[in-house]
């Protein structure tokens, strides 16, 4: 699980970085939500099987408000 986030972390950032050095951030910002979203939720997994229950909690939130802005970027 730690890889897994950390893929996901350093496509986030290498994403962002683009959208910031080309000024693309309207097509990107999908993208870049998408795969916060994947790294909070690998992140929350991590944190509910260590038992911190409040903080799995948390990045679940997180990650369900994420993917709601998500689809209403794409679907509007």
């Amino acid at each position: 699980m730690k890889i897994l986030r950390l893929i996901l972390a350093i496509i986030v950032v290498a994403i962002s970085s683009y959208s910031l050095i080309t000024d693309k951030t309207g097509a990107i910002i999908p993208y870049i939500l998408f795969f916060l979203a994947l790294m909070l939720l690998v992140t929350g997994i991590t944190e509910f099987r260590e038992n911190r229950k409040a903080n799995a909690l948390t990045l679940f939130i997180v990650t369900g408000f994420n993917f709601y802005v998500l689809f209403e970027i794409l679907f509007n």
